[in-house]
């Protein structure tokens, strides 16, 4: 028999805050993490505001953080960082807040360099066609705006 440890309300409060500590995270995954540990809801409603009130818990300073860290380590362009942040649950003004972490001038520089990185990748591709879509398919994953990709692939593959 699988004999899961129990918390008390303030041993889940200490876990939490060194969980947070750790790194940002959205009110979504601390209540997920609360729910793993066993804690019933009446806790949890205890718990998130303690962490808000003691300064643990923030979504602005989560949306800031994630923006920035997506888009840097993993060149993300700003449709998929919306996305991920609206399916953790954060509102439009906390995200909002969030994208303007990303300077405008390093955007259209990671833009132009993951763009050339990608043509380059599709030199051995005969057919424009098919190798517009694939430069397009690539981009568009990564979130980078539709009109901002098409355009480039026409000027890249003629």
């Amino acid at each position: 028999m699988k004999s899961e440890k129990t918390y008390t309300v303030e041993e889940a409060k200490r876990a939490l805050e060194r969980y947070c500590a750790y790194q940002e995270r959205c009110h979504q995954e601390v209540e997920q993490k609360l729910r793993e540990m066993g804690m019933i809801q009446l806790a949890i409603d205890e718990i998130i505001p303690h962490l808000i009130q003691h300064n643990f818990l923030n979504e602005t300073r989560f949306a800031e953080s994630f923006a920035r860290g997506k888009f840097r380590i993993k060149n993300w362009g700003k449709n998929r960082i919306v996305r991920e942040l609206k399916q953790k649950g954060l509102n439009e003004r906390t995200i909002k807040l969030g994208l303007k972490e990303i300077d405008e001038d390093d955007y259209e520089a990671v833009f132009e360099t993951l763009s050339r990185k990608r043509y380059n990748q599709l030199k051995k591709e005969k057919d424009k066609y098919r190798k517009r879509k694939k430069f397009a398919d690539y981009l568009l994953y990564r979130g980078w705006e539709a009109d901002r990709v098409y355009a480039k692939a026409k000027e890249l593959i003629p």
